[in-house]
């Protein structure tokens, strides 16, 4: 499992039109893109890895995440063991504890002790038969003692909305054996301007979110600079502007102890598939 170079962040690869998923998958890969990723919102997933999977023959596809409330550990290890035996184990499960508004929506009060939680369902995947092996599972973990479990109990972490300094501080916490594989958001566009118009809206909405906001805290953001979405935080969170930019910043990343980083284009049209970026970058960053 080739887990360097640079992959593909969308939720449009899960929630998009399957078809243009599947033509975007082969040519994402076709492309150089060494992983693609998307995230889990309930539901069948593992159809979704299935049909990238099937329509692709050697990129890896990750889950970024799987939600752990969202699945029974039993069931989610006989997924794996059958994907990972009809497709040359290229199937990375990402594993994450997600955020309690979207845990509590229908089932208030259900998300509680994250670290704990995290815990027993690797326990869970551990007692199952066939077990879901520690090489072939991630987690998205920010903090210290999530990051310390990825390095204990699985191949390494796939932190999200992150910036290069959280890259260091995540490379210094798991130390040099395990994959470091952050998500990066990029913006391909003319100035800052139009980067704004583009990527304010989507960041004020994680920074809603108690997880992501606490993090950027301990790397020393102000109250206020989340409050106002800071010049500052915006730059930091999201690359934007040519090609050349963006390659600087996945740079950044590996100076930082990055293995992998998996970009995520951000356009003005979010439910369009964004091709003709991803072409770009993979002219300049494959």
């Amino acid at each position: 499992m080739d887990l360097s170079g640079v992959g593909v962040w969308s939720h449009l690869l899960r929630f998009g039109d399957p078809g243009e998923a599947a033509d975007a998958a082969a040519e994402l890969e076709e492309l150089g893109y060494s992983a693609l990723w998307f995230p889990d919102g309930g539901g069948p997933v593992f159809e979704a890895v299935t049909h990238l999977l099937t329509a692709t023959r050697r990129i890896v596809v990750a889950t970024g995440i799987l939600n752990l409330w969202m699945h029974d550990p039993a069931y989610v290890a006989t997924s794996f063991a059958s994907l990972s035996a009809a497709y040359d184990r290229r199937f990375l499960m990402g594993i994450g504890v997600s955020h309690a508004v979207a845990v509590d929506r229908h089932e208030p009060g259900r998300y509680r002790r994250p670290l704990a939680a995290m815990t027993a369902f690797l326990d869970q995947l551990d007692q199952a038969g066939p077990p879901v092996p520690e090489h072939s599972r991630v987690l998205a973990a920010l903090g210290p003692k999530m990051l310390d479990l990825a390095a204990k109990r699985a191949r390494g972490a796939h932190p999200y909305l992150g910036t290069p300094e959280h890259t260091r501080r995540a490379r210094q916490a798991l130390g040099e054996g395990p994959l470091l594989l952050p998500e990066q958001t990029v913006i391909l566009c003319s100035g800052r301007d139009e980067a704004r118009a583009i990527g304010d809206g989507w960041l004020r909405g994680y920074l809603e979110l108690p997880n992501y906001a606490n993090n950027l805290l301990r790397l020393g953001y102000t109250p206020d600079d989340l409050a106002s979405v800071s010049d500052r935080l915006f730059d930091d969170v999201i690359a934007w502007g040519d090609e050349e930019a963006i390659g600087r910043r996945l740079d950044e990343h590996r100076a930082a102890g990055a293995d992998h980083v998996c970009v995520q284009v951000l356009t003005a049209n979010g439910d369009a598939f964004p091709r003709q970026e991803w072409r770009a970058l993979a002219a300049a960053l494959t």
